[in-house]
């Protein structure tokens, strides 16, 4: 895999200020993910971990600063434009197709490129074994993985990924794991993670940040911050080893 710091970023975030309404979330944020990155943004809740997602994907009010992919201001592009520029996300309430089969779910936005149903079944082999179960059949877990690989078959540049182990069995945590390792480290998908587990987070990530009130108050190599154990118990209120998964 390519060094992720060589090149010019895939996607940065400048002074950006967003919200809702009359409301401000996040207060002026900056940071960078190059091509095949990995950056976990960890925090408490409420702290506007998942508005920077959905400010990146264009569902809140941008009032200042600038988005940029790959050079170009995508500040005021539509979502679904966002999408077809190689966004791809993955919504904490997986919003999968309850009446679609697995298959059917995975091939239904899928665009042509390395990811495709053999690789997504390779990636989650249970979604192989469930492959024509309807949605509304599936576990969470099982949906979780499928919204994964769905959000994989349009072959995205970067994958955003809302709280993916939220309320999981520990044993499909462990599996669902498995298949993130793999997809960043191995295939070097770029990814943006917010999740609670911050050790889990961490250990599959290079690079992280910490939001508090909406605004970035600590970035680190992911490894560093795993062992920065004052700071992660500071802003999250959770001390942590080590990573286990």
């Amino acid at each position: 895999m390519a060094d992720s710091r060589s090149a010019e970023p895939l996607l940065a975030f400048r002074n950006v200020r967003s919200g809702y309404g009359e409301a401000v979330v996040l207060d002026d944020v900056s940071f960078e993910i190059a091509e095949h990155g990995s950056l976990a943004v960890l925090g408490r809740n409420g702290v506007g971990k998942s508005t920077l997602l959905l400010t990146l994907m264009g569902f809140t009010q941008l009032r200042r600063g600038a988005i940029v992919w790959r050079g170009k201001d995508i500040s005021r592009m539509a979502p679904h434009r966002r999408a077809q520029a190689g966004i791809g996300w993955v919504a904490q309430e997986r919003e999968i197709f309850a009446n679609l089969s697995v298959e059917e779910n995975l091939t239904v936005a899928s665009r042509p490129g390395r990811w495709d149903l053999d690789a997504a079944f390779e990636l989650f082999p249970r979604l192989k074994e469930r492959r024509l179960s309807k949605g509304n059949q599936l576990s969470g877990g099982e949906q979780q993985m499928l919204a994964t690989a769905r959000a994989l078959m349009t072959n995205p540049a970067l994958l955003l990924l809302d709280e993916p182990l939220e309320g999981l069995a520990p044993i499909i945590v462990e599996e669902l794991v498995r298949g993130l390792r793999r997809m960043i480290t191995e295939e070097g998908t770029a990814v943006i993670l917010v999740e609670q587990h911050a050790e889990i987070a961490l250990s599959l990530t290079e690079d992280a940040i910490l939001l508090e009130r909406g605004a970035i108050v600590h970035r680190a190599r992911s490894q560093d911050l795993l062992k920065d154990h004052a700071t992660l118990d500071r802003y999250i209120g959770l001390r942590v080893a080590e990573a286990k998964v």
